[in-house]
């Protein structure tokens, strides 16, 4: 893979042609800051931004303004190679809390091994209603032990829109649910985002995250999109690796409200 190549090409479909990811929510570009103004319980924040040391701050303090008159606490996702080099320093000056860092892994779906399946004793059931999105918020908040309101409202409403934007699927041992996933297409991209892949305690390590990766892929592939990608954890990223995904770059959300 042509990592500079991928990279810039995930900035220009992805970030700065960023669309937004839910009803209800827009995609400004203001000032060389590309932000997603989301619904109550949507995701708002900064997607993409060209900086240099000369604007930078007031960039920040523009959004922090902006997002505060709005009532709304708001992520900048920052990458490891976005400029200037101290811009995470400027955020935690600015306020900002910055969470764990993930690493952005890409696959070219012409390169992946698809054929892994769920073990023995688990199906995969996709998730189109209200009740299948209960059962994939319920096993992230298992799984993650975080709580997952903002997610469940937003799954619902990419369900029920008029796009067919998202696709969801829920894991189940018998009728238990025991992982969850999703993965959003963007129309007019390249790239098919991976989200959650998670799994409660007692069912990890038997194959389950690889099988809810390769079944996107395979529905991303049937789609036409080239490319898969994922903001790896650290737990993560070596099953992405063996499937055949590369890192390119990290990954960090500042959060601010």
């Amino acid at each position: 893979m042509d990592h500079v190549g991928v990279l810039a090409l995930f900035d220009r479909d992805m970030r700065e042609g960023a669309r937004p990811d839910s009803p209800g929510a827009r995609v400004e570009r203001v000032d060389k800051v590309v932000r997603q103004v989301g619904t109550e319980h949507g995701w708002n924040g900064v997607i993409w931004s060209d900086l240099d040391e000369s604007n930078a701050e007031a960039a920040i303090a523009e959004q922090m303004r902006y997002f505060g008159e709005l009532g709304r606490e708001f992520e900048w996702k920052l990458y490891g190679h976005d400029k200037p080099e101290d811009l995470g320093k400027r955020l935690r000056a600015a306020g900002f809390v910055a969470q764990p860092e993930e690493t952005l892994m890409i696959a070219e779906l012409g390169d992946l091994a698809l054929d892994a399946q769920p073990p023995e004793g688990v199906r995969l059931l996709p998730v189109t209603d209200r009740a299948g999105v209960d059962l994939v918020a319920d096993v992230h908040e298992q799984a993650f032990g975080t709580d997952s309101t903002r997610m469940r409202h937003q799954l619902l409403a990419q369900l029920t829109g008029d796009e067919d934007n998202v696709v969801a699927v829920v894991a189940l041992a018998g009728d238990v649910p025991v992982s969850a996933a999703r993965m959003e297409l963007v129309p007019g991209t390249r790239f098919a985002g991976l989200w959650g892949g998670g799994t409660i305690d007692s069912w990890r390590r038997r194959g389950i995250y690889r099988a809810l990766v390769a079944h996107r892929a395979r529905v991303a592939a049937e789609r036409g999109y080239r490319y898969v990608q994922v903001d790896a954890t650290s737990q993560s990223r070596p099953v992405l690796a063996r499937l055949g995904f590369e890192p390119l770059t990290t990954t960090t959300p500042y959060v601010y409200g």
